[in-house]
């Protein structure tokens, strides 16, 4: 009897070590890379060039240790060179993350970025916690939600009407607050009852750099996309370069960092969900599986969205015209 309870001991404590280790290299991840567009518009340029050159030192001053600290409100903008060989950057971090994993995710960006728009002029590429886009055109507090893309999660809601219902006000409350935010940080994320006794989490967020007026219209217009990806499924993203929101009936993102309290979850009910296979799909198609312990992450605020992201559809949209 005592070695029986003694072996469970031992097996109990190699199991919480190997979740322990789980949960710590999911964090330290980097999220997922989303998507991109390489844009052909304003051309593109050569190897050696002035505006390679003006690139290369706009990405240069942007992953300084100088300049990054500078970036605690999650929104930086850079130019370097002049007239046509000119180069404008802006990066944007998603409200709720932290300082560290926002110079990571920027890092990252640039390499991902340059690589896979090797010779054009204009780029723009979304991670999960961060959007990073550059051009030789002006950018900065210019209100555009084109290109944008989408992406849905594949559960269908019950109560298609009552849902729409609630995902409505919910957003129409966090667009005023996000647009009346300050010049630094235009973010908001709460969280809601809805139907079935579930709760729906959503988060919205502009550049900065747009006013109160922009803010809330960009967010309207991408708002008004929803039905063209996502009506009646129980997650979804409208992504564009001056805004974005995103909705789930599970939480993603961390709604301390939201400065005015959030209306509290209701109760979910006790039981253990079974095992799930989760996968997580990137815009280039490509697959990842996690076969997951879903009652650990019940029990336990992973404050870890990629372990728990449902598999998912994507789409893009890229119009002649910005709006």
């Amino acid at each position: 009897m005592v070695m029986a309870i003694a072996s469970s001991g031992i097996f109990f404590f190699h199991l919480c070590a190997l979740v322990v280790h789980l949960i710590s290299f999911t964090i330290n991840a980097q999220p997922n890379f989303l998507y991109h567009f390489c844009l052909s518009n304003n051309g593109n340029y050569t190897t050696n060039s002035t505006y390679q050159k003006n690139l290369n030192s706009l990405f240069s001053s942007i992953s300084s240790s100088n300049i990054s600290s500078e970036i605690n409100s999650g929104f930086y903008n850079i130019s370097s060179g002049q007239n046509s060989d000119k180069a404008n950057a802006i990066a944007l971090c998603r409200g709720d993350v932290n300082l560290d994993a926002c110079r990571s995710c920027i890092n990252d960006s640039i390499s991902k970025l340059t690589q896979l728009c090797p010779n054009q002029k204009e780029a723009i590429g979304w991670y999960d916690n961060c959007m990073l886009r550059y051009s030789n055109r002006t950018i900065l507090g210019i209100r555009e939600t084109s290109p944008r893309f989408y992406k849905w999660n594949s559960n269908n809601v019950s109560s298609l009407v009552q849902f729409n219902q609630v995902l409505r006000t919910l957003l129409e409350g966090m667009r005023s607050k996000a647009a009346s935010g300050s010049s630094v940080r235009k973010f908001a994320a709460g969280n809601t009852s809805a139907p079935d006794f579930k709760t729906l989490y959503a988060l919205v967020q502009c550049t900065p750099d747009l006013s109160e007026m922009e803010c809330n219209d960009c967010l309207v217009t991408i708002t008004g996309y929803i039905p063209r990806c996502c009506n009646g499924k129980e997650g979804g993203r409208v992504v564009a370069p001056s805004c974005n929101l995103r909705y789930e009936v599970y939480r993603f993102s961390d709604l301390t960092a939201d400065d005015d309290e959030q209306t509290p979850p209701s109760t979910p009910p006790l039981v253990s969900p079974p095992l799930s296979n989760v996968n997580t799909t990137t815009a280039k198609g490509t697959h990842t599986s996690y076969q997951i312990f879903i009652f650990l992450a019940y029990y336990i605020d992973l404050q870890a969205p990629a372990l728990i992201e449902r598999s998912c559809g994507v789409s893009k949209e890229l119009e002649s015209n910005a709006t």
